[in-house]
């Protein structure tokens, strides 16, 4: 039955497909322009920017897409590492909203909601090199209408890559910096603008980490071709990535006073780690969680899509695009409280993934008159296997295990459920264009179908769930005040569906709790969206500024029965909204001569409506209503000068984040930052197609001290805890660019 109806929808359902970037904005078609930083979106109805191939090659080799977007108004991003691809402490926020609030797509492929704990998608940067990436588009709001994603509620972030179409020749770069950094990168583009076109990719990553012991490492293939076909399109991509990364030790305020930010895990130490499982400390540690052996995230992932874009008529087109992708994943730690069954006092326990979807997705769009009307539709099955499991170490003095690698043999499995999700979604819009005046109207509904059936259950939730919103309004205008100025408002209503996962969501509490809240009537998150601004663009300046008010409903908060890290279930509960207004503005000027000057700033004032209850013989009531959303920073200004010649190019950007709450009562918090960035740069012209290029980057360049990622173990209601990662100091990297 599935087969049938993945198959009657790619054969005539309405989809969209190969060369997404004709969807960009109209803005970007000019976004050539000398010194542009940033595209703001003139014609849009909604708060918008796009990023180019150039502000992201311009930073470390390797760097993620998300650390690149960071200076836009409203957007978040911490990371532990220097590139911002450390999967366990990567987060990106905006408006308040965190990052499985935002929908993300890579050539409108659905990459799921970006959790660490993989179970419908996965992240950019297994799923392209940043150097393959030839737009980023942010949506400071719901987003696009035709997104495919079901959790867009505070965003979406869009990836389109490269249309490679300047004839056959190779691009390659090798980067060598701090902690014996090295990354290698190799493309081989052919074909031309009216041909058969494309690119294949690899790429190769390796670092130690910059405190501890460990590494981080990647490879990955990237290609994409496409075919033209008379006057229709064909497009294929397909990726391949390998990530495995030993973790840094998730800290506290009182564990960095005590042990410093420097202070990680055992490993390589394993008579030091058995040590202090068996209660031998050496200070000032004191007890078995301020280090843990070692632990890792193990990733495998293979992503491949086919599409079609053909005009069918005059003024009226089809899109389709089908896509597959198949993960492997295992996180592992070296736990002290379940100890191997030969003696050992610790044992490796792992969280182990295993994802298998496909789906399709299209639209037909037609201009009729002043109208240009859109259909579309997205179906996704998605079967999702995840386990909890504990392996043996070898003895008392060799661990026998390598977080590096895949674990196999447990000596004993917690739980393993396999989990089913078919997502269904549509849209309808109608783009009205009267001369100066645009208006965007139109809806999109979604049905998400949840069931988990387990293999071992242990002492997690079975059964099924349903979300469903068949109606999401958009409406939207934008007014042209000159040539030069317009603004711009609208409304976005957006639901977010419930997941099918042991680690979050309705099934992540136990049967009896499951039961209760289904009773209850659990209810998916929403967020109203309204929103007002201005744009201005000349040849000197191009900016935008922009106020918002967003009512966030029924929010689904996981209450933690016991520590995060030893995996206790918790309990699944609507408790209340949050209401959040805030200011945007951001702007480039372009002086003439190769330079110019960026700065983004951004006010967001979000906080609880309601106190939170938690359930029980006796209800206790956590005082959250009028304190402000974990995690948001009230004030947040970035700052880039940037100078760009036939020879010489360089940029310098400065990141100030205030204050951020980690406990849901407001009693703990990390400070404000400030964080350097620079980039100097020289071009060799020898001949060849392009100018080799030699690049110094510098990151956190003052060496700042800091806290970088909070809520990694997710947030507390009150008190110190440990769910921080420490920002990386100082690093240099130096990287060599040929083109052939």
């Amino acid at each position: 039955m599935r087969t049938a109806t993945l198959f009657l929808l790619s054969t005539s359902a309405l989809i969209s497909a190969p060369v997404y970037a004709q969807d960009s904005l109209p803005a970007a078609e000019d976004s050539a322009a000398e010194g542009e930083i940033v595209v703001f979106g003139q014609g849009q109805t909604r708060q918008v920017q796009e990023l180019k191939t150039e502000d992201v090659t311009i930073l470390a080799p390797g760097t993620s897409p998300l650390k690149a977007i960071e200076k836009l108004p409203s957007v978040n991003f911490q990371s532990a590492d220097p590139f911002g691809t450390y999967e366990w402490s990567s987060r990106v926020t905006i408006r308040g909203f965190n990052q499985n609030q935002l929908g993300y797509t890579l050539d409108g492929i659905p990459l799921g909601d970006s959790t660490y704990g993989n179970n419908n998608g996965l992240h950019i940067g297994r799923a392209i090199a940043p150097e393959n990436i030839g737009i980023t588009r942010v949506s400071q709001g719901a987003g696009s209408i035709g997104t495919q994603s079901t959790n867009n509620l505070g965003g979406t972030l869009e990836f389109f890559s490269l249309d490679q179409a300047d004839g056959f020749g190779a691009d390659a770069n090798l980067t060598y910096g701090s902690e014996n950094t090295v990354r290698a990168f190799a493309r081989v583009n052919f074909g031309e603008s009216d041909g058969i076109r494309g690119f294949i990719s690899g790429t190769y990553h390796n670092a130690e980490k910059w405190k501890g012991g460990g590494d981080q490492r990647n490879w990955m293939i990237n290609a994409k071709a496409i075919i033209p076909v008379g006057g229709a399109e064909f497009d294929a991509y397909f990726s391949y990535s390998d990530r495995a990364e030993q973790d840094y030790q998730d800290l506290s305020l009182e564990m960095i006073r005590r042990l410093g930010y420097d202070h990680d895990n055992y490993f390589p130490d394993y008579a030091k780690a058995i040590a202090a499982a068996q209660g031998v400390f050496v200070a000032p540690i004191n007890n078995l969680d301020d280090s843990y052996y070692d632990a890792s995230g193990l990733r495998k992932d293979t992503l491949a899509a086919y599409g079609l874009t053909a005009p069918l008529d005059e003024g009226v087109t089809f899109k389709i695009k089908a896509y597959y992708h198949d993960n492997t994943g295992q996180g592992t730690w070296g736990t002290p409280y379940v100890p191997s069954p030969n003696g050992v006092p610790m044992s490796a326990r792992t969280t182990e993934y295993d994802i298998q979807r496909g789906g399709v997705f299209g639209s037909l769009e037609a201009e009729v008159g002043d109208h240009t009307i859109s259909v579309g539709g997205w179906y996704e099955h998605n079967d999702f296997t995840q386990a909890r499991r504990f392996y043996a170490y070898q003895s008392l003095t060799n661990p026998g295990l390598d977080h590096t690698k895949f674990l196999r043999n447990p000596f004993f499995t917690q739980w393993l459920f396999d989990f089913n999700t078919d997502t269904l979604q549509y849209h309808v819009q109608d783009k009205i264009s009267m001369g100066d005046l645009t208006i965007n109207l139109g809806w999109k509904g979604f049905q998400v179908n949840n069931e988990a059936d387990p293999r071992v259950q242990g002492s997690l939730a079975a059964g099924k769930i349903k979300s469903r919103d068949w109606f999401q309004p958009h409406a939207g205008v934008a007014y042209k005040l000159s040539g030069n100025a317009e603004v711009f408002g609208g409304f976005t209503q957006a639901t977010r569906a419930f997941v099918s996962s042991a680690t979050s969501g309705p099934f992540s509490t136990t049967q009896a709790g499951f039961n209760a809240l289904r009773a209850r009537g659990l209810k998916p998150e929403e967020s109203d969206t309204y929103e007002l601004g201005a744009r201005f663009n000349n040849a000197t300046f191009n900016g935008v500024l922009g106020v918002y008010y967003v009512n966030f409903r029924n929010r689904l908060l996981g209450i933690p029965t016991g520590p995060g890290i030893v995996g206790n279930p918790s309990i699944q509960q609507n408790v209340g909204s949050v209401r959040s207004l805030g200011f945007e503005a951001a702007g480039d000027v372009r002086l003439g001569g190769g330079l110019t000057l960026f700065a983004s700033y951004s006010y967001n004032d979000a906080t609880y409506r309601d106190n939170v209850i938690v359930p029980g013989v006796t209800p206790v009531t956590i005082p959250t209503k009028g304190k402000t959303l974990v995690d948001t920073p009230k004030h947040m200004l970035k700052g880039e000068i940037a100078y760009d010649s036939d020879s010489l190019f360089g940029r310098i950007g400065a990141n100030y984040m205030s204050k951020r709450y980690f406990t849901y009562t407001n009693d703990q918090s990390v400070g404000s930052r400030v964080i350097v960035d620079a980039t100097l740069g020289y071009r060799f012209d020898m001949g060849m197609r392009k100018p080799i290029e030699v690049q110094l980057n510098a990151t956190n360049l003052f060496d700042k001290r800091y806290v970088s990622t909070v809520g990694s173990n997710g947030f507390g209601n009150s008190g110190d805890n440990q769910t921080l990662l420490a920002g990386a100091p100082q690093q240099f990297f130096v990287t060599a660019k040929v083109g052939f």
